[in-house]
């Protein structure tokens, strides 16, 4: 006997779908897989008659969503919106779900990890020592992290947790969003050049919207102290990638570490990943057991209540319940 609704998954970052499969039967629901890599033509064909879309990085366009006329929410597996036609969605009424707070202590924890790794030159020396080079002279001399300046783009619940584990460094911490709100935590909120001109690090932690795409471009760059470093778990895309590369050639800026990038996976063929000042890692941040397991339990009781008439948590366009 078939299910009586069918959840299409596009994609996800863990070995199975065991725990949505688990979550969604209890209201009867059946999930569907697309192939690994599904492109736009396929995600079409795959979301044809489904109740539901579940996706974590695959884009949801506007054709993927018209071509299940039977859709009644779409979730998101984690918190950025960028790969979902949001506002097309909110014409057909479907209710769009994120988990907005599943991994805030692991994009902390790991912003947190990058920025030491660069400043307290972790990450050379472990090169150079692996490759049979004593010498701690082989890095420049770093600061005092305590000493230093922390500049928040973006002071949502991740930039705050960013910013408490800082002070406990020792470390002064600034912010700028686009509110201007410190949410009581003490952050001296500044403008986006004020940030530019007195932070020592400036870790990202904003949305993508087209308002701050490439946000960080070669202007920005150019009033950065020019033995600054940048920190991005948040977005490739906030970055002006040629700019930044451009920057750190010129030594504009002493470095950067990054966790994402526009396009995900990026050509690590480029040069740029072998420079002495660039730390990369592959879009890891977020993930931990923890994490995981509260991501996907999450999502698929928002789609479970979706499918039995109840209102969700984390609905992204409450105007459709209007």
């Amino acid at each position: 006997m078939s299910a009586k609704y069918r959840v299409l998954i596009t994609d996800r970052a863990w070995p199975d779908c065991e725990v949505e499969k688990r979550e969604l039967a209890r209201v009867d629901a059946e999930v569907i897989e697309a192939p690994p890599g599904a492109d736009e033509a396929t995600l079409v064909e795959c979301a044809s008659g489904v109740d539901a879309i579940a996706t974590c990085w695959a884009q949801v366009t506007q054709a993927v969503i018209d071509s299940a006329p039977d859709c009644k929410t779409i979730a998101r597996l984690g918190i950025g919106l960028d790969n979902i036609d949001v506002a097309h969605a909110t014409s057909l009424k479907i209710p769009v779900t994120n988990v907005p707070d599943y991994c805030i202590p692991e994009v902390a924890d790991h912003a947190i990890g990058l920025m030491l790794a660069s400043l307290r030159n972790i990450a050379f020396l472990n090169q150079q020592t692996k490759q049979g080079i004593y010498d701690l002279s082989a890095a420049p001399l770093p600061r005092r992290v305590g000493t230093l300046t922390l500049g928040l783009f973006g002071f949502g619940l991740t930039g705050q947790a960013v910013a408490e584990r800082a002070r406990a460094f020792g470390m002064q911490v600034i912010a700028t969003n686009s509110s201007g709100n410190d949410y009581g935590t003490g952050t001296r909120m500044v403008a986006f050049e004020e940030l530019l001109e007195e932070s020592d690090v400036i870790s990202i932690h904003a949305p993508l919207t087209d308002a701050t795409e490439h946000q960080f471009d070669a202007a920005a760059f150019q009033k950065m102290k020019s033995n600054a470093i940048i920190v991005n778990t948040a977005r490739g895309a906030l970055i002006d990638f040629d700019a930044l590369k451009t920057a750190v050639k010129n030594e504009d800026i002493s470095g950067a570490a990054l966790d994402v990038f526009d396009p995900e996976p990026p050509d690590l063929s480029d040069p740029f990943f072998q420079h002495d000042r660039i730390i990369a890692t592959p879009h890891a941040a977020f993930i931990s057991k923890e994490s995981l397991d509260e991501l996907r339990q999450q999502a698929a009781c928002q789609v479970a209540d979706v499918l039995v008439g109840k209102q969700p948590s984390n609905v992204v366009n409450p105007a459709v319940y209007e």
